[in-house]
Order: C-alpha cells, then sequence, then structure tokens
C-alpha cells in the first residue's frame, strides 16, 4: 500500500476497473473477482455511476454490505457521464452524488471524479460544488478523469484562487501503445503539480494482455477498439513484452502494467477483469519490478 499523492489514501498498486460490472460480467461473477482481488490484498476500486446505467455501483455496494468492509475498501466513482446525469453544473453533481451514495451503499465517496470536462459550466461552479460535497463529508477528495492539461491547469488556478481543495489526481488514457499525448501533455504538468495518474486502458483493452496474436480472432465486447494496434509496431511491443514475460516467469499484462506503474507520474494503474482467470493474469504485476534496461527497451520499442 501507499499514500495516493498528498492524499491519506492508502492504495493498492493496481486499481481493479469495474467497467465490467453489470456488463461483460454478472453480479455472482463480479463478486468473484473482487472476492480474488481483495484476498490478494487489493483494496482500490474504480466505478462511474455511467457503467451499466449504476449497475456496476450497485453491485460494487451489494458485495461490500455482503462482505461487511467498506472501511477497508477504497471507492473511486465518477458523475458526468451517466445518460441521465450528464454534465457538472452544481445541481446535477449534487444530485448523481446522492444517487451514487445511494447505490454504493455507503455514505461517502473517497475518491469522485469529474468523469469528463464540461466546458458548458464555469470550473468555479463545478469546484464549488465538489468542494461543499466535501465540506459536508459525503466526498473526502474529487479529482479529473479526460481533462485536457490546460484545463486541469486551468482548474488547479481556479481552486487556488477561490479556496476550494484541488483535484488531487487525473485519470486519462495512458498505455505502451497510447503515449504521446499524455506524455506529451499530462506529464509535465503533473510532474510540477505533484499529481498522480491513475491511467485507465492500462492494457489497450487486452492487447497488452498477449489476447491478441496474428490471425487469432478474439470474443470480446473490446475486440473492436483493439484492431487499431494489430499492426506492426503493436506486434513488435507484444514481442518485447513477451521475451520479458517469459525471462521472468511471470504474465505479459504484469509486465505492461510495470511498465506504466515505473513513469514517475502514475501512481496505480487501472485495469479491469471480467473473470478471476483474467485477473490472475494482472495480479502478478504486484510483485513485479521491471529493470533499467527491460524499460529502455520497452521505452524503444514503443516510441
Amino acid at each position: 500500500m501507499a499514500k495516493l499523492g498528498h492524499t491519506e489514501l492508502d492504495v493498492f498498486g493496481l486499481c481493479l476497473g469495474g467497467n465490467v460490472f453489470g456488463w461483460s460480467a454478472d453480479e455472482r461473477t463480479s463478486f468473484d473477482v473482487l472476492d480474488a482481488y481483495a484476498a490478494a490484498g487489493g483494496n482500490f476500486v474504480d466505478t462511474a455511476d455511467a457503467y451499466s446505467r449504476g449497475e456496476s455501483e450497485s453491485i460494487l455496494g451489494r458485495w461490500m454490505k455482503a462482505r461487511g468492509n467498506r472501511d477497508a475498501v477504497v471507492i473511486a466513482t465518477k458523475v458526468a457521464k451517466k445518460a441521465d446525469r450528464r454534465g457538472l453544473s452544481a445541481a446535477n453533481i449534487r444530485t448523481a452524488a446522492e444517487e451514487s451514495l445511494a447505490r454504493l451503499g455507503t455514505d461517502h465517496i473517497d475518491l469522485y471524479y469529474a468523469h469528463e470536462d464540461d466546458t458548458s459550466v464555469p470550473l468555479e461552479e463545478t469546484l464549488g460544488a465538489f468542494d461543499t460535497l466535501v465540506r459536508a463529508g459525503k466526498v473526502r477528495y474529487f479529482a479529473a478523469s479526460n481533462y485536457t492539461a490546460a484545463r486541469l491547469a486551468e482548474a488547479l488556478a481556479v481552486s487556488e484562487r477561490e479556496g476550494f481543495p484541488r483535484y488531487v489526481a487525473l485519470q486519462n488514457h495512458y498505455n505502451l501503445l497510447e503515449r504521446a499525448e499524455y506524455e506529451g501533455g499530462d506529464a509535465p504538468l503533473l510532474e510540477r503539480e505533484g499529481i498522480p495518474s491513475l491511467p485507465y486502458f492500462g492494457l489497450a483493452r487486452g492487447f497488452l494482455a498477449g489476447k491478441y496474436r496474428p490471425d487469432v480472432e478474439v470474443s470480446s465486447v473490446r475486440s473492436g477498439g483493439v484492431e487499431r494496434y494489430r499492426n506492426e509496431r503493436g506486434y513488435a511491443v507484444l514481442a518485447v513484452l513477451d521475451e520479458i514475460a517469459a525471462a521472468h516467469g511471470t504474465t505479459v499484462a504484469a509486465v505492461s502494467l510495470a511498465w506504466l506503474a515505473a513513469r514517475p507520474t502514475v501512481a496505480a494503474p487501472i485495469a479491469s477483469a471480467r473473470t478471476t482467470e483474467q485477473l490472475s493474469q494482472l495480479l502478478p504485476f504486484a510483485g513485479f519490478t521491471l529493470s533499467a534496461d527491460e524499460t529502455e527497451r520497452l521505452d524503444r520499442v514503443s516510441a
């Protein structure tokens, strides 16, 4: 466990993505995945009100109630993208937070994200609404997701000027095959401001777990989004991942996540698993560290 940035949240090095709960994983399977993750020492679960129209939050809430472990779990959820709760107006944030609390069966959210930017609402209004939730004890910390570096910098300046708490983390798209936008824009700002990143799609929708090989068809709800990686560059990265994984007797997914975790601004990558078998491919990451040479090889082949 380690503190998340400057917060008091002690989190496991792998954040479990809850986007599959109620979607590609039914409730019983979701409980199995959550049980296995907790048994391995995991305590950090990422969900959103938009995931399966709130069912992901509900499944997580029912699991915590059944296990009696709310105090042991760090819950991250989000507002702004649910079909009937879109945007970051103060009124929407207030109502969405109450609905998320009810689905989760808890009186507070540990980390509450703005799921996407909403330029139609002044940042002062959005950040003021989050501040009100923190003051009421309903949210411990708030964070940003899918913000550009410029908008995040603007939000930090507003918080400084108005005396609001700052966004304490950023959740953006980042992995071995999606580097340019994050490294060219987000990372310098995060490093300068001391804000940690929790990248999503850390395994490039399963490609960087080694599921997708030349001439191999994979039956998955995400397979369509993987086509852009099935090219010479993608398979070259996969070949190096294979070599490193074989040398250490670990999984391709663990190596991919270890590369992410080694980035200076990354606190914990987010990865989801729709079965316990898939989770077993992720968990070895927790005890694995790349050498400097291995990191350089992956940097070079994925550049």
